[in-house]
């Protein structure tokens, strides 16, 4: 399936969000995610079905100052 990852095209095999931030490497990072434009809190990503052409936000938290 083809998503929108932060803008880039990208092939995954997941239909989870939780599988697909596994899959696309973020699996050990703390991240906000948000499909379509609507935020996704964590609790909710192993119940998230993602569907070809899904756009995905993924943000990292920064330290600044």
């Amino acid at each position: 399936m083809t998503i929108i990852l932060n803008g880039e095209e990208r092939a995954i095999e997941a239909r989870l969000l939780s599988l697909a931030l596994i899959e696309l490497g973020y699996q050990d990072v703390v991240v906000a995610t948000a499909v379509n434009g609507c935020f996704v809190p964590a609790s909710m990503r192993s119940s998230t079905v993602l569907s070809d052409g899904d756009r995905i936000e993924v943000l990292a938290p920064m330290q600044g100052g």
